[in-house]
């Protein structure tokens, strides 16, 4: 029998482009969209326990340092973790760890769990899931975001426009089946190259309640983005509220 290859989903890579990115565009879905929602569904309290799971340069570690909790990160990318030290307050602790396996964790050490946008890079989806439950609390909680499996599909969605009825839409060329996408980071530059899994909602339910996990909460996150003035506008703008991103 010949092992199956694990396929490198790590950012170790574009490590240097991902903090650069982080730190200088003030317009980014991280800042305006993801982090203000998050914030607020966490509701962190000052010393609860937080794990940031693939927390890559540690921007959002640091933004939820700000609220009084003891934050941990981790992340599969020793690159990542470097820059994350680097730029953080002593108060935060870093490890480099794979999702799959949490060495440096001991049962129930978290009162939170929080993977944004990571876990749609990750292949061993029941194996992160297995580790999530034996770090968390009886009662803790496990938030995840992800571009949404719906309408962000890798190199299997896109935008199309309808010139007849003057409107944007959302082409989905499929849904159900799951897939392994090779991402190039830099198109037609480097040629380095992640991967991507994509996964039907009730694929990620499933293998919730398989680990213990109850579902209780759903939200689906638009873009903040405005077209700017043009015959499109209009329909740009309505379509970006309409089909959420995450």
């Amino acid at each position: 029998m010949v092992k199956k290859k694990k396929r490198d989903t790590s950012w170790n890579d574009v490590a240097q482009w991902y903090d650069t990115y982080l730190l200088e565009e003030a317009d980014t879905y991280q800042k305006k969209v993801i982090l203000p929602n998050v914030l607020r569904i966490l509701g962190l309290g000052r010393k609860e326990r937080l794990l940031d799971l693939a927390c890559g340069q540690g921007f959002f570690s640091r933004e939820f340092d700000k609220t009084g909790a003891r934050v941990t990160g981790c992340d599969i990318s020793k690159e990542l973790i470097d820059r994350a030290t680097a730029r953080s307050e002593k108060g935060i602790t870093y490890h480099v760890a794979s999702a799959e396996k949490l060495l440096f964790a001991s049962p129930a050490s978290f009162d939170a769990v929080i993977c944004i946008l990571a876990l749609q890079n990750i292949e061993n989806l029941e194996e992160v899931y297995k580790e999530v439950s034996r770090v968390l609390t009886s009662q803790g909680r496990f938030i995840i975001v992800l571009n949404h499996p719906a309408f962000r599909i890798p190199k299997s969605s896109n935008w199309g426009w309808d010139e007849e009825k003057q409107i944007q839409f959302r082409r989905i060329e499929h849904y159900l089946s799951s897939a392994g996408v090779a991402i190039e980071m830099h198109p037609g530059s480097d040629g380095t190259t992640t991967f991507s899994f994509h996964r039907s909602l009730q694929e990620y339910f499933k293998a919730f309640a398989k680990s213990g996990f109850a579902v209780v909460r759903l939200e689906e996150w638009i873009s903040h983005k405005q077209s700017e003035r043009g015959v499109r506008q209009r329909a740009e703008n309505t379509a970006r509220k309409e089909i959420p991103l995450f």
